[in-house]
């Protein structure tokens, strides 16, 4: 029998509820599809609240694992959402089996996902078979000169569209997604980042344009000036200009007045601090095993000399296998060869029981084939770039290696740069 949801148990969507029922959100997402111009998902602070932001990212197992021991600790949490650091369906595979995995333990959860809205409209049939029963769209322009100021880049498959072609090509997807997730009694709720001087006067229009699509609901969020990003000079909107905006917009939509942010990683009620005990609890678990029933002791590392992290996983011809120590450097344990190139997706399959025993595999850069089947038999990959044993040693404490080792998604055909967004 098929356990029914209480729909009013979602704060974000029945302001009610924001007392009395805690969310959570799963970090399963670390890759996007669309590069926002106010946007660097970089930057952790535990005292920061703001979307992209994560304190470490998980595999699906490791998620539930992580729930399970958060639902302990905080018994009021009634929804599970996915929320980033990247965009969800920029890893579909990832966030449709999280879904799966957590509607399975737990039957009467609110599930809930939020996105950019560019590859929805796929998934939605399976979000409405998983009872996913919310979904957010962040909609900022239907004015295509508009969307070419926001967006630095959108990218459908390994095609990189930029200016009022990428602005054009999200925008049809969005109008798409509202229809089909609609189609699949899916509640939307659509966040619109008010830029001053930029879509400040546009937000009544993308009001009007969403809530013709089937829209329910509607939350301006000022923008939050981030160092380092385009708009990082733009200035937030006063309490009066918002109030103001917010009137002309709900002569479309109702909208959302309590909102708080969200982390990519928040837990808790709305506008609670993050407890700092939860933000460790994440953090060991990514720095676990992909599957944390399996106990797997090392990492590995595609290098030249067992030194740098400097070879992309396909050109690595030996794999340096390295046992990470609480108290020190990393420990070699050997060198390992690599499968033979060619054979397709065979050779990833035989690259997977090579490294049966490690956690993850540290290299410069990896395709999404190989990505893929590594995770899926348990190894993450970690890129980045410098001296393999700081990475590792900050990974295994923290679940991330360094800012300034991180390597970030720079589009297709450059380099294979990117937030694990290889192009092979």
């Amino acid at each position: 029998m098929t356990q029914e949801l209480d729909l009013t148990q979602h704060p974000c969507f029945h302001q009610a509820a924001r007392r009395t029922a805690a969310r959570i959100h799963l970090p399963v997402a670390p890759r996007c599809n669309v590069q926002c111009n106010f946007c660097d998902r970089r930057f952790d602070c535990l005292n920061e609240s703001r979307p992209g932001v994560t304190s470490a990212v998980l595999t699906p197992q490791q998620a539930v694992y992580y729930l399970e021991r958060a639902v302990e600790k905080s018994p009021a949490i009634r929804v599970v959402g996915i929320a980033g650091p990247g965009d969800p369906f920029a890893t579909p595979d990832e966030t449709l089996e999280t879904l799966r995995l957590v509607r399975e333990r737990y039957p009467e959860m609110l599930l809930c996902v939020a996105s950019s809205g560019l590859e929805v409209a796929a998934h939605a049939a399976a979000l409405g078979k998983l009872r996913v029963s919310h979904v957010t769209l962040t909609v900022n322009a239907i004015d295509l000169e508009i969307g070419a100021r926001i967006y630095a880049w959108v990218r459908g498959g390994c095609r990189v569209l930029r200016g009022v072609d990428g602005a054009a090509v999200l925008l049809e997807r969005q109008r798409l997604a509202i229809v089909e997730l609609k189609r699949h009694g899916i509640a939307v709720k659509i966040n619109t980042i008010v830029l001053p001087g930029i879509n400040g006067e546009h937000a009544s229009e993308v009001a009007r344009e969403v809530a013709s699509l089937g829209a329910d609901i509607m939350n301006c969020i000022p923008l939050y000036p981030v160092a380092g990003t385009p708009f990082e000079s733009l200035e937030q909107l006063d309490h009066g200009e918002l109030t103001a905006l917010r009137r002309r917009t709900a002569e479309f939509l109702p909208q959302m007045l309590h909102c708080t942010r969200c982390r990519a990683d928040a837990v808790g009620l709305l506008g609670e601090a993050q407890s700092a005990g939860l933000i460790e609890l994440l953090r060991t678990t990514a720095a676990g095993p992909a599957n944390p029933n399996e106990k797997r002791p090392y990492v590995a590392l595609a290098s030249h000399e067992g030194v740098l992290i400097n070879q992309h996983v396909g050109e690595a011809s030996r794999f340096w296998v390295f046992e990470p120590q609480t108290d020190g450097p990393p420990t070699l344990v050997g060198t390992r060869e690599a499968p033979e190139a060619g054979g397709g997706a065979t050779r990833w399959y035989e690259l997977a029981d090579l490294l049966h025993d490690c956690r993850a595999v540290f290299a410069s850069a990896v395709g999404q084939t190989p990505r893929r089947i590594l995770e899926r038999h348990g190894v993450r990959v970690i890129e980045a770039v410098g001296v393999a044993a700081d990475a590792i040693a900050a990974w295994s404490s923290t679940g991330q290696v360094p800012r300034g080792m991180q390597r970030l998604f720079q589009g297709c055909g450059r380099g294979g740069a990117g937030s694990g967004t290889g192009c092979g």
